[in-house]
């Protein structure tokens, strides 16, 4: 996570494409959601192969998080989001809305969310909870 904050405070102002804007994300706020999903699936001792699809679910909503939080930060109410927005595009900060649009990046986040409730199809309701938190890291506003 420290490694993805320090190419991101070293990509501003540099030109970034959708491959290198996803690696960094991913090694920021993806690499706490992905351990945060993870770690009790070691904890139950699920082998390597059973973590697939929640290593996946994971990745995904790390994504959309992000494309959420870029999106709010690029038209985001300052009032529901709690900070001033607008920041990424003064500091020069290529982001997921800078590259792909605002519409594009709503798309490509609910595109994600669904895989990531997808990941989940081996499950019934006792994940309902994960596949409700899925679609909120796109639908809040703050």
């Amino acid at each position: 996570m420290a490694g993805g904050q320090m190419m991101d405070l070293a990509a501003e102002g540099q030109t970034l494409d959708l491959p290198a804007i996803t690696r960094l994300q991913q090694l920021k706020t993806g690499a706490l959601i992905e351990y945060s999903v993870e770690a009790p699936c070691i904890m139950a001792r699920l082998p390597a192969d059973a973590r697939t699809p929640y290593r996946g679910y994971a990745r995904n909503i790390g994504l959309a998080f992000q494309i959420a939080d870029d999106l709010i930060d690029h038209g985001g109410d300052e009032g529901a989001a709690g900070k001033r927005t607008g920041k990424d595009a003064e500091a020069g900060k290529a982001t997921f809305v800078s590259v792909l649009g605002p519409e594009r990046a709503e798309q490509q986040a609910r595109l994600l969310v669904s895989q990531a409730i997808e990941h989940l199809d081996a499950h019934g309701a006792e994940a309902d909870l994960l596949r409700t938190l899925a679609r909120f890291s796109i639908e809040r506003k703050h």
